[in-house]
């Protein structure tokens, strides 16, 4: 992966980021990261 890319990446994460801030106040990163947090004990089982 190219430094081009990398950063065009990250852009649009920033960006997706603050449309959700700005549409639905945040309510989707917490249900993400909610969910992630979940996968990871999920995860910690099978460890």
């Amino acid at each position: 992966m190219t430094n081009r890319i990398a950063l065009g990446l990250a852009a649009l994460i920033v960006l997706a980021m603050l449309a959700d801030l700005l549409l639905t106040g945040g309510h989707t990163l917490f249900f993400l990261s909610r969910k992630i947090t979940d996968l990871v004990y999920y995860l910690q089982f099978w460890r």
